[in-house]
């Protein structure tokens, strides 16, 4: 639905990233574009820029680089190898009768350690490696989350711009009316109520148009709130509401919602259970312990080495609960999978069709509805005028266009907020072509 332009020297990289499937098309995309680097202070911003700016500084995306030092610190920990000890034993050392004092103590020093049996070493590795995957995806995860959240703060402040226009239109048209009225009433033809009804009107719709321009300041604080800034930068965000391009079949699309990356997630989550699995599985088999060290008899001041190992028996019994819940949560996984692709199925249907009768609606709105209610209400006032219908007939009139206009820009919002939810779930932009540098939303229409 919204499709971000790029600079032309960068289409062939954009379109490289979005087929190899990359969640981060937006970050990929977008910074590749020459159109980014506009100056926080311009009065317009386009939807490139505010893509740019969350990704890069949006605070729940500063967490994962904490995220990634932490593995690395886990990663040097599951590499190490069992750590040698030193020890000192001393016996016979301060009995009684011929072990009084030190004279019969025998005194050892030895060093010892674990061999690590079933490569441990190497399945605790897998494992951080696998939860490194998993991190990856949870930040693609996250990453495309806050991009849908930026389009949809983005299609609310266009089209707030819209109903502020819209409102300060209905403020002049109530003006207009008023001065009408008042004309007729100067001439006797109508009675000095209907004057005090249309003066009220007329601040009524001042009253609108500052409640639309205070709800428009409300939404760009939180559109600038998504990269961290609390004072809107920007008067104004660049784009055409009503711009609609070519679909995509649904059947297309849910193909790509399989590869969302919040399926890929459980795929990582799986690897990284099997890991687990294997890590498990190496616990059954026992480790060595072993030592070997230097003997001293004070008594007759002789030395001799001495040695030891020991190992655990039974160790594979013990282990079999872990394995088993290793295994579970690997099925478990497995089964949340089916469940998130039934309900990603769920959404993608639900926006795809609610997104088409939005762009209907529009489309009717545009050709049917809204000429004829702009026709009617030019021969109404014309009436009006000439004193065939009466006040209430012209309100009306009036009304009745400002309502269509108001639900066309509503339906245009709803078309383009849905657009986004799509290319939320499928990853990907819903027009695949190469855009010049100025930023235009493009939705579609079947």
């Amino acid at each position: 639905m919204l499709s971000i332009r790029t600079a032309p020297g960068s289409g062939a990289t954009g379109r490289r990233n979005i087929k190899s499937r990359c969640i981060l098309f937006s970050l990929l995309f977008f910074i590749s574009s020459s159109g980014l680097n506009a100056a926080p202070g311009d009065s317009t911003i386009t939807l490139t820029n505010a893509v740019q700016r969350s990704l890069s500084q949006n605070p729940s995306l500063k967490v994962f680089p904490y995220r990634y030092a932490a593995l690395q610190g886990q990663a040097e920990t599951a590499g190490l190898r069992p750590a040698y000890e030193l020890g000192f034993d001393a016996e016979n050392v301060g009995g009684t009768g011929d072990f009084s004092g030190a004279g019969g103590a025998e005194l050892t020093i030895a060093l010892s350690s674990v061999i690590e049996m079933g490569d441990k070493r190497a399945a605790r590795q897998g494992v951080i490696s696998h939860s490194r995957s998993v991190l990856n995806a949870s930040r693609q995860v996250e990453s495309l989350a806050l991009l849908g959240e930026v389009t949809r703060r983005y299609v609310d402040v266009l089209a707030a711009q819209e109903q502020v226009t819209l409102a300060g239109e209905a403020a002049q048209l109530a003006s207009e009316s008023l001065r009408i009225v008042k004309k007729r009433a100067t001439a006797g033809a109508t009675p000095e109520a209907e004057v005090k009804r249309a003066q009220a009107a007329a601040e009524q719709a001042k009253l609108a148009l500052l409640s639309e321009q205070q709800r428009l300041a409300y939404l760009k604080v939180s559109l600038s709130a998504l990269w961290g800034v609390t004072s809107p930068d920007f008067n104004k965000v660049e784009g055409d509401l009503f711009q609609f391009g070519e679909d995509v079949a649904f059947d297309l699309l849910y193909a790509k919602v399989e590869k969302n990356p919040a399926i890929e997630i459980f795929a990582a989550e799986s690897r990284l259970k099997e890991a687990e699995i294997r890590l498990a599985q190496t616990q059954s088999s026992a480790d060595i312990s072993w030592s070997v060290g230097v003997r001293r008899l004070q008594e007759t001041d002789d030395t001799a080495l001495v040695a030891g190992f020991s190992m655990p028996l039974f160790s594979g019994k013990r282990n079999a609960g872990a394995v088993s819940i290793a295994l579970a949560e690997k099925n478990q996984v497995l089964a949340e999978r089916d469940v998130m692709l039934l309900d990603l199925h769920t959404q993608l249907f639900r926006a795809y069709h609610n997104r088409k009768q939005a762009i209907v609606a529009v489309e009717t709105l545009h050709t049917a509805i809204i000429p004829a209610l702009e026709q009617a209400l030019i021969d109404t006032q014309a009436a009006y005028q000439r004193g065939r219908y009466g006040y209430l007939d012209y309100v009306s009139a009036r009304q009745e266009l400002l309502s269509a206009r108001r639900t066309q820009i509503e339906a245009a919002a709803a078309a383009l907020t849905y657009g986004a939810e799509i290319e939320q779930l499928t990853a990907e932009p819903l027009a695949l072509t190469l855009y010049g540098e100025d930023d235009t939303f493009s939705g579609s229409e079947q």
